[in-house]
């Protein structure tokens, strides 16, 4: 169970290095248009926006990566914590695809985690 925690960890860590370029590098181009569905007027007016949540995005892939290598169970727990709990809210204010995007993989990670310690 080890093995699959740690694999479902990097999934979601890739998954948010991901978010964060497609946040902070791709937003206004057709690719984060066309993901969004937004018109190239909003993603111009929301640019910075994104770029600061992208960033946000990294930090947590950054804590992801770092619990796969230090292997600490409660690091890994608070950042799969925190990218659950930015897929609730993500998919209950902006689009319900999140709670599949983000949050489902998260909270699989988690009960992985939780298993392979348990």
């Amino acid at each position: 169970m080890q093995l699959a925690a740690q694999i479902l960890t990097g999934v979601v860590a890739a998954l948010q290095l991901y978010f964060l370029v497609l946040e902070m590098f791709l937003w206004t181009t057709p690719f984060g248009r066309k993901t969004f569905a937004r018109s190239a007027e909003e993603m111009e007016q929301t640019k910075v926006l994104a770029g600061n949540q992208g960033l946000y995005n990294g930090f947590l892939a950054a804590g992801l990566v770092w619990s796969l290598f230090d292997v600490a169970y409660p690091i890994r727990v608070f950042f799969l914590g925190c990218v659950v709990i930015a897929g609730l809210y993500g998919g209950a204010t902006a689009s319900k695809k999140i709670y599949f995007v983000q949050m489902l993989p998260g909270v699989l990670a988690l009960v992985a985690s939780y298993l392979a310690v348990h």
